[in-house]
């Protein structure tokens, strides 16, 4: 059972989270480079790009929120909790990047946090072998995606190509530390309904 302080902690997070005021503990890896001078389409595209890229982290913070709350291992916890302090600058970085190239963040931010939420905690409730699989097939799919934005981002524009870079890093290193830790490898059903559910979420994160 958490304490109060406990409970308070974790509600500010999720506030924090779903508002986009999350703060990086590491500086963003667009900084330095100088903004390219792109042309108001391809602002507009890289900017509905960030927005999904934000819309996976405001997820990510949710699920291992939940993951965390309901994981039984000591390893597994802390797992889960490294790996959402790293996604915590991911949040950051990509809000100020939104900003910067004159976006906004998802108005649906709200029922994406709390999907996602209600999901780790399910995951978490499986037993850490499960809960470790579903962070690692996560980190995967998450991996591709932004491999796929950085194909789809102008060439120009490698301010934005360096935050979804540093982003891609760190979720190769969160997949592989969730294997190492024992993750039992997902159904492919379970892994089919990921990228469904991840397909209507970027679709929709693109516009809304």
């Amino acid at each position: 059972m958490l304490s109060l302080d406990a409970l308070i902690g974790e509600f500010d997070r999720a506030l924090r989270a779903v508002a986009g005021v999350a703060e990086a503990a590491r500086r963003s890896p667009a900084g330095g480079i100088a903004e390219a001078e792109l042309g108001a389409g391809e602002r507009e595209h890289a900017a509905a790009l960030m927005r999904v890229n934000h819309v996976g982290e405001v997820c990510a913070q949710a699920l291992y929120q939940g993951q965390a709350l309901t994981a039984r291992h000591v390893g597994a916890r802390a797992a889960l909790e490294q790996a959402s302090r790293e996604e915590q600058d991911h949040l950051a970085w990509s809000a100020e990047r939104i900003r910067e190239l004159g976006g906004r963040p998802s108005l649906l931010n709200p029922l994406w946090y709390a999907g996602s939420l209600a999901i780790g905690a399910l995951a978490g409730a499986l037993g850490d072998r499960w809960n470790l699989a579903f962070l690692a097939e996560t980190e995967r799919q998450v991996e591709e995606h932004l491999t796929g934005h950085l194909k789809a981002l102008p060439a120009a524009d490698r301010r934005t190509r360096a935050v979804v870079e540093a982003m891609r890093a760190d979720e190769v290193r969160h997949r592989a530390s969730a294997i190492e830790l024992g993750a039992a490898e997902l159904p492919e059903g379970a892994k089919r309904a990921m990228r469904l559910a991840s397909k209507v979420m970027t679709t929709v994160a693109y516009r809304l």
